[in-house]
């Protein structure tokens, strides 16, 4: 059957005729770049957009991959919470934990209800920025997308670091000091990141597979320290930890240290610090696209299936701190988490095998958490990117149907991130809950304004559960803001204005853009308007690339054809005019034009300007450029046809057409015998 464009598709679908299918694909190959070649071994064959459909999640892979970075968070959380405590309260914040882990969970039963809602509605990537988008316009929209950018961003730095912690927390328990070890935090997070930048390269599908496995492992293996240690709490076995190891925060006394723990302002912090628990709530919202049809109603059981996880999961490890005392670390090693494993399982071989099972399952957990922003990260981006307020290159998709340039640049500026904070997790904590809790600020208040509008069953109580998770949201941003400010809260708060005015910069730019290019005239605005049409041939020497560009001349039957030598080297010229006198492979004269002062670009331009000065002529300037595919011919030749097209490109009435001619080719065919033609 014959395609579209003439050519016959033999029984392979191949548009090569004649050719059977290995053979054409040997023929694609040898076309193809060498990048491209490179690109196609390290990320597979490329995927076509119709197998976009066929690149979507199932529910259990979902889980796997979209929730790894909210159920890892229970990891630290519990920990972050101690570690405004204790120095404060001594002993008695492992009392108060439990009840400012109750008002966590309390938020968190809000924001599940709350985004339930999000993917029932708005069953598109961008979670609260297109419920912000929708409820509030645009412009307001931005604050939201600047949030969940900036927490994607931090979550990756703060996952990897996390999981980085575990291994070396693994070590210190397992082996003893193994401080030689923590010179390792910073490659090792640097390696993890690349590492997940290249699986998410590879497509969606590929990083499914490879990322859910962890985020099971670390339920089995949270879930067998909680059985293990109820055990042995109920028969009395379970062991305190030593409140007075060296490295552990230091206590706070238990009297005037207790009146000034107990303020609302401690307390409060804590809140804020337990509030990085629920990071990651909002990825489900942000990547439902990635979902099986029906989106909305599959999102939404995944979601509700995090949550309850992530709740016995926070539950649990705040609870055994309660009981075993775990008290966080001045460099962050031992976490908690290693340590509630190593007193639930004690010593001996089970014991280090069980230790070992949570420590690699917790680090895995944490750094596939890091994969959830290269999901969530470059759809958002694509989705604000269509409303022109990013750069359009992220709308694409990439080799494996991946938003590959979203990908590369969250990579490059989590890296960057990293760097500047040495890969610490409690630096990077302090820029963490801000942006997250924004987007669900936004996400609260989006859905309060949604259902105000409308006349609905349950009206007023997804009002109230919205408009409270709203209030609440805000509220943990600006005690966030406020305790955290100089310890790093105050680069966030500083980011969020300039973001925000960056993309509203983009847009303002993209419309103006628009509004030049778009200005359409009166019926019949694409004739021409010049009546008189000339051809100019930019001539260096007598060759067939010059051939090539004087036949193509012929072929648009201007008014007049002109080949133009500008004279920078005067004896050059004279030999040119005398060998083109003398030839018979073309019939237009050459014209020799003066350029004593060696600015080619600058003659051309003012060469155009006199020519098309009347208003009625039309220029064509083809500039032919010989092309070379050895690194030994780009490097002793340099072209100039690009300058040239940017200069008099600024000119009315000017056109330029760069006409390549391939050099190594005709070197090809003269090796092999056969005359080199100017095609």
């Amino acid at each position: 059957m014959p395609s579209p464009d003439g050519l016959n598709f033999g029984p392979s679908g191949d548009g090569v005729p004649g050719v059977r299918p290995a053979a054409a694909h040997d023929v694609a190959m040898t076309l193809d770049r060498p990048v491209y070649r490179i690109k196609r071994r390290l990320l597979g064959k490329p995927l076509t957009t119709e197998r976009i459909s066929e690149e979507k999640l199932n529910n259990r892979t979902a889980l796997g991959v979209l929730a790894s970075d909210c159920i890892s968070s229970s990891a630290y959380g519990s920990e972050e919470m101690l570690r405004v405590l204790v120095p404060v309260v001594g002993a008695a914040a492992f009392t108060l934990l439990m009840p400012v882990t109750g008002a966590i969970l309390l938020v968190l039963l809000l924001l599940t209800l709350c985004y339930s809602d999000v993917v029932m509605i708005y069953t598109r990537a961008g979670g609260s920025y297109v419920v912000a988008r929708e409820n509030f316009g645009p412009n307001v929209a931005q604050i939201a997308a600047v949030a969940l950018l900036v927490d994607y961003i931090v979550t990756v730095a703060v996952q990897v670091s996390a999981g980085t912690n575990a291994l070396i927390s693994l070590a210190h328990l397992v082996g003893g000091d193994f401080t030689g070890l923590d010179h390792l935090q910073l490659p090792v997070s640097v390696g993890v990141i690349a590492l997940l930048a290249y699986g998410n390269l590879r497509g969606i599908r590929e990083a499914g597979r490879a990322f859910a496995l962890p985020a099971y492992l670390f339920m089995a293996a949270v879930g067998l320290v909680l059985v293990v240690a109820a055990v042995r709490g109920l028969t009395g076995e379970l062991p305190h930890a030593d409140l007075h190891a060296a490295g552990v925060v230091p206590l706070g006394t238990q009297g005037e240290g207790w009146l000034y723990g107990a303020s609302l302002f401690i307390v409060l912090r804590s809140f804020a610090n337990g509030g990085s628990s629920l990071t990651g709530l909002e990825a489900i919202s942000n990547g439902i696209s990635a979902f099986r049809e029906p989106q909305g109603r599959n999102a939404r059981r995944t979601l509700i299936t995090m949550s309850c996880v992530l709740g016995v999961l926070v539950l649990g490890v705040s609870t055994l701190a309660h009981f075993t005392h775990a008290v966080p670390y001045a460099d962050g090693t031992p976490t908690v988490i290693a340590q509630e494993a190593h007193l639930a399982f004690g010593g001996g071989p089970l014991g280090t095998a069980g230790l070992v099972f949570v420590q690699l399952a917790t680090a895995l957990v944490l750094y596939t958490g890091a994969n959830t922003p290269f999901t969530g990260f470059p759809f958002l981006a694509s989705f604000v990117a269509e409303d022109r307020f990013l750069p359009r290159q992220l709308t694409r998709r990439g080799h494996r149907l991946a938003f590959s340039n979203g990908i590369i640049a969250l990579t490059v500026v989590s890296l960057a991130l990293l760097l500047v904070t040495g890969a610490s997790v409690d630096k990077l904590v302090a820029l963490y809950a801000i942006g997250v809790f924004t987007a669900f600020t936004m996400a609260g208040a989006g859905l309060t304004a949604y259902h105000l509008r409308r006349r609905e069953r349950y009206r007023r109580l997804k009002i109230t559960v919205n408009g409270l998770a709203a209030v609440i949201s805000a509220a943990v941003v600006l005690i966030f803001a406020v305790t955290k400010f100089t310890e790093g809260a105050w680069l966030v708060v500083v980011v969020f204005p300039l973001g925000v005015w960056a993309l509203m910069r983009i847009n303002r730019e993209y419309r103006r853009e628009s509004a030049a290019l778009q200005s359409l005239q009166s019926p019949g605005a694409d004739r021409p308007r010049d009546l008189r049409h000339l051809v100019f041939v930019l001539v260096e020497t007598l060759d067939l690339a010059t051939i090539k560009a004087l036949r193509y001349a012929h072929e648009l039957r201007p008014d007049e054809i002109r080949a133009v030598h500008f004279a920078i080297d005067e004896a050059h010229g004279r030999r040119l005019a005398a060998r083109w006198e003398a030839t018979a492979a073309t019939s237009v004269s050459l014209e020799l034009v003066a350029c004593p002062d060696r600015r080619l670009r600058h003659a051309m331009k003012e060469l155009a300007t006199r020519t098309t000065q009347d208003g009625r002529t039309s220029l064509t300037v083809l500039v032919p450029r010989r092309m070379y595919t050895n690194w030994l011919g780009k490097l002793l030749h340099r072209g100039t046809g690009e300058q040239m097209a940017k200069t008099l490109g600024q000119l009315p009435h000017v056109a330029v057409t760069i006409l390549p001619f391939d050099v190594s080719r005709a070197l090809r065919e003269l090796e092999e015998g056969r005359a080199p033609q100017p095609e």
